[in-house]
């Protein structure tokens, strides 16, 4: 498990491959594990189930959302792990354990994960029978969880590290192309450069369109009459 987690190479995959992963391999490690679900939980955004193994995780995790109560929710706002172990009997968060149980579902063991400062999570793990998880299940789902938090941590650090590059490399494009579109105004309006980012300015609120665009076609147009 220590070994699988550990060969997971972020250069080779996004956050969504490392979530999917993370909850394969739950599936595989803790015994009495029927499906897996990820709930990530970031701040404003709300809840959302990032990663399953299987539909009837995914549609009893999005009730939980829909009553904004339940496991998963309560596992991951408090970072502590909440145990299921009868969900017919449950009658917590609005009866959800009913519905768990109708959708054959008998037990639920479900992971705080404390992944960064704005960003917590639940691994939770959905058993087809009553008590499928004993101590010896929870043992090794709490120290599977303490390691996926690691891994989940790093991936997202990864992944806003690479989509802040994006956007830096997107803003830099977009100014370059600006810039070459005021020297064009500028050669041809004989006017300052504040005055060609004016023209630009107002071209583009006037069709609606963002000013990169605007600025893209007039030098499209430029290279292509040279």
């Amino acid at each position: 498990m220590f070994a699988e987690l550990g060969r997971i190479k972020l250069g080779e995959t996004d956050l969504d491959g490392v979530l999917n992963r993370v909850a394969d391999l739950a599936r595989r490690t803790v015994p009495g594990t029927t499906q897996v679900s990820i709930t990530l939980l970031r701040d404003h955004r709300g809840a959302r189930t990032a990663a399953s193994t299987g539909d009837i995780a995914l549609r009893l995790d999005e009730l939980q959302y829909e009553r904004s109560a339940g496991p998963c929710l309560e596992a991951a706002g408090a970072k502590i792990t909440v145990a299921v172990p009868d969900t017919a009997a449950d009658v917590r968060w609005d009866r959800w354990g009913a519905e768990a149980a109708r959708a054959g579902m008998g037990s639920l063991l479900s992971l705080g994960l404390p992944i960064l400062d704005d960003v917590s999570g639940a691994l939770n793990l959905y058993g087809a029978g009553v008590r499928a998880f004993g101590a010896r299940a929870e043992r090794a789902a709490e120290t599977f969880a303490g390691y996926a938090t690691v891994a989940l941590a790093n991936a997202h650090l990864y992944d806003d590290t690479a989509t802040l590059a994006q956007h830096m490399q997107a803003a830099m494009q977009n100014r370059a192309v600006i810039e070459q579109a005021k020297g064009i105004i500028m050669g041809d309006r004989r006017c300052t450069a504040d005055e060609a980012f004016a023209i630009l300015t107002k071209v583009s609120q006037d069709s609606n369109r963002k000013l990169r665009d605007v600025a893209a076609a007039l030098v499209g147009r430029t290279q292509r009459a040279r």
